[in-house]
């Protein structure tokens, strides 16, 4: 149930009312002696928080950013494959020295 504000212009007292979305409106000012016509004022509401250790700033992405991301990804995986193919020759070699050491 929401929170709502209301003032009252006879007395200028503004105070919070918790009622459920389809309550009516308060109508009269609860301060003793007043009894003026209260107007529910127009308010922002409450933020939206998350908290604990299942959300993280990553989780919400735009799509522009999310594109970004994966453009990237393409442009580095051809540096990947040339690191893949560095590996391969290593291990190449290693197989020969592995063939010397047998014949020796």
């Amino acid at each position: 149930m929401p929170t709502y504000d209301y003032e009252c212009p006879k007395c200028s007292h503004t105070f919070e009312a918790f009622q459920s979305i389809t309550a009516d409106p308060l109508t009269k000012c609860p301060q003793k002696g007043c009894r003026g016509r209260v107007k529910r004022l127009i308010g922002t509401g409450g933020g939206l928080l998350f908290k604990g250790s299942g959300f993280y700033i990553t989780d919400y992405r735009s799509e522009n950013y999310k594109q970004g991301e994966k453009a990237a990804k393409k442009d580095s995986s051809p540096k990947s494959e040339s690191k893949s193919g560095g590996e391969s020759k290593s291990s190449s070699s290693s197989s020969k020295e592995s063939a010397k050491s047998k014949s020796d």
